[in-house]
């Protein structure tokens, strides 16, 4: 721009960089919140010790939010300077505060509950409960018919078994998008063969429609491994 100022972004982007690393830590410390909550009701502790780990979940969810309303308002001012191309300088602390605040205005509790750590963290509570015969006071209601102990124990087997390998999973993930779990070594081979086929991968799950698995899309289902742990344990011969 004549006679305009030239703004180097240079910082901001390494700033940014720095966030997306915090954004990480984030992500590890709720998924070891999950792993102590799965503990605790494997271990029949104290239900008021796994409500806590659900208020720790939502702090990170609050820490979460922020963080991503002003990685969004940091990059918003930049778009906008980018755009406008100011004569002078603007003072981009005050512009990124602005949209950090309009931002944070917005801010809802239920939007903690819609974070998708903390979803999964709930989904995967509740299969836990459901696997030890433990229930919460809003899952009770749930489950007033009884399920018959040689169908479930049937099903929970056919599970442990990776429709890719079609051998018994050792860390299974499951696919947020269509539900299905796989090994997942052998999923993500696929994906990758299929990215350098510039092509997309489908759910090899036999009858699923769902047809752009991503890595993005798998997250551990440490239930389900807990389940194979146990039986691998109680399979294995006394010395």
């Amino acid at each position: 721009m004549p006679g305009g100022s030239v703004i180097s972004f240079n910082c901001v982007d390494s700033s940014l960089s720095s966030l997306k690393n915090c954004q990480s830590y984030i992500n590890t410390g709720m998924d070891i919140a999950t792993n102590v909550a799965l503990d605790l009701v494997q271990n029949h502790n104290d239900e008021e010790e796994v409500n806590y780990m659900e208020s720790v979940m939502l702090e990170y969810a609050a820490m979460d939010r922020k963080l991503s309303h002003y990685m969004q308002a940091v990059e918003d001012t930049v778009h906008q300077i980018k755009r406008d191309k100011p004569e002078n300088i603007p003072d981009l602390k005050d512009l990124v505060k602005e949209k950090f605040t309009a931002l944070e205005r917005k801010n809802n509790d239920s939007d903690l509950r819609r974070n998708e750590k903390y979803i999964h963290f709930m989904e995967q509570l509740k299969r836990m409960r459901e696997q030890f015969g433990l229930q919460s006071a809003t899952d009770a209601n749930e489950a007033l018919e009884q399920i018959d102990e040689d169908i479930e124990v049937t099903q929970s087997q056919m599970n442990f078994i990776c429709p890719i390998t079609q051998m018994k999973m050792r860390k299974p993930v499951q696919n947020k998008v269509c539900g299905h779990t796989y090994e997942e070594e052998a999923i993500l081979k696929i994906i990758q063969r299929r990215e350098h086929q510039k092509k997309k991968a489908c759910c090899p799950k036999i009858g699923c429609s769902h047809l752009d698995v991503k890595r993005s899309d798998l997250v551990p289902d440490e239930v389900l491994k807990r389940a194979i742990d146990s039986q691998n344990k109680q399979s294995r011969p006394m010395l």
